[in-house]
């Protein structure tokens, strides 16, 4: 750790457990949270959600853990394979109630933006700045999206097919929409987030992503978390998270 990110967490004012977990001392939280982060080759936005994380969760006195999901090397990322790793190995490890998606690049900017899950699947991630703070299209999951294990087994998690940047999150939106549940979300004025400036990825084919989100209901309940086919590589417990090396090569798919 460099002397520029043991600043970043020198502000955080509890004492984080080893693996990047947290639980209040003087209760027991009503709120037990696996926060999923899926990453690649972003070190510095993951040390700065991170410290940001470790200040606030606390304050929200969640029973909660980080996980960060990293896909090993050079072929094409695929976020939902990752998610759908991290929380196969978050169930194994604890019986979370509730989990977390959470895109590296976001920060929450209110406190009152609550990291917890409720009765429906929440989208937390509404109005960010590089958005003009407004929600870009009602269907919309991706960024920081909270949902209740049960919910996630019952949408059998997020496809295993998209390759490349984009369209992950608007199958999902699908699934939880056909399962019958609903997408609820916190005022605008409190589900703020600024978003890290990066290199955008390129995104996937079109005319690929449009043919599986339009196939996608025709195919969820043999898609996703029953027909994932990853390694994992390495899991490791640091100060701040726990590590889930995953590889995700396109040779395990075909």
């Amino acid at each position: 750790m460099n002397s520029t990110t043991e600043n970043l967490f020198k502000s955080l004012t509890s004492k984080i457990e080893l693996g990047g977990s947290w639980r209040p001392k003087n209760c027991i939280s009503r709120h037990k949270v696996a926060i999923i982060i899926p990453f690649r080759d972003r070190e510095d936005h993951l040390n700065v959600l991170l410290s940001l994380l470790h200040n606030m969760l606390p304050r929200q006195l969640l029973d909660y853990r980080i996980y960060v999901v990293e896909q090993i090397g050079n072929d094409t990322f695929n976020k939902a394979q990752l998610m759908n790793a991290g929380f196969l190995e978050a169930s194994k490890q604890n019986d979370f109630h509730c989990y977390i998606f959470h895109d590296v690049d976001l920060l929450p900017e209110d406190d009152r933006n609550l990291y917890t899950c409720s009765n429906q699947p929440k989208h937390l991630s509404v109005a960010i700045d590089e958005m003009k703070y407004k929600l870009a299209y009602k269907e919309l999951v991706g960024g920081v999206l909270n949902i209740r294990k049960e919910h996630f087994l019952a949408v059998n998690g997020y496809s295993n097919l998209y390759w490349g940047w984009g369209a992950e999150d608007d199958d999902m939106a699908y699934r939880i929409l056909f399962a019958g549940l609903r997408i609820t979300r916190p005022p605008y004025r409190i589900a703020r987030y600024k978003m890290i400036k990066h290199i955008k990825r390129k995104p996937a084919d079109f005319n690929t992503r449009t043919k599986l989100l339009y196939s996608g209901l025709k195919r969820f309940q043999k898609d996703g978390l029953n027909s994932i086919n990853c390694t994992i590589v390495n899991i490791t417990s640091s100060q701040y998270y726990t590590k889930i090396l995953v590889d995700v090569s396109k040779d395990m798919m075909t």
